[in-house]
């Protein structure tokens, strides 16, 4: 079985699996990341959390179509989207067959630039830092993502994170037996 290695942004993230807790926002996945690899590459990379969405149930689980850095806005040609490995994209699929494949945005702010995007329902703050640590190593990598919470919903009482680790925690099994292909 290929070596895979799973990252999450929190311990509750990885809900019990061993992994790689790669810290909160875009710089700290990015640096956890590389080292991680550059110290021991896997043959792949899940990468999971939670994330708020737009007229998305909280417990819905989403993978990654690509990951957008909605927070880089530059005068010159930048890379600011990453496609997940097909593969790996494909088996995520197989594995969760009800789950919806959509454009996941990077933001290092809650709430942030991702909302007013179009085409971007989904908002995390390390998906597209893993990835794009990933594709510079050359490592294969996908992002899958449990909603928690509408995008604009300032209320965090109302937020579902229990319920969007629960939806985790339920597809990670078939997503690690998947991505081990």
């Amino acid at each position: 079985m290929p070596d895979v290695l799973l990252i999450a942004a929190t311990e509750a993230e990885l809900c019990g699996h061993p992994g790689l807790v790669c810290g909160v926002g875009p710089i700290e996945a990015a640096a956890a990341t590389a080292r991680a690899i550059a110290l021991e590459p896997p043959d792949a990379v899940l990468h999971v959390g939670v994330a708020g969405g737009r007229r998305i149930a909280p417990g819905s689980i989403i993978i990654g179509s690509e990951a957008v850095y909605c927070d880089l806005v530059a005068e010159i040609p930048v890379v600011a989207r990453v496609e997940p490995d097909g593969t790996l994209l494909a088996r995520a699929q197989r594995a969760l067959p009800n789950a919806v494949a959509l454009p996941i945005g990077t933001s290092a702010v809650v709430d942030g630039p991702c909302g007013g995007q179009p085409g971007i329902r989904v908002e995390g703050m390390e998906g597209f830092a893993v990835l794009r640590a990933c594709a510079l190593a050359d490592v294969p990598a996908v992002e899958v993502r449990a909603i928690s919470n509408q995008i604009g919903e300032g209320d965090r009482a109302r937020w579902q994170i229990t319920r969007a680790l629960e939806a985790l925690g339920n597809a990670l099994p078939p997503l690690l037996a998947g991505a081990g292909e």
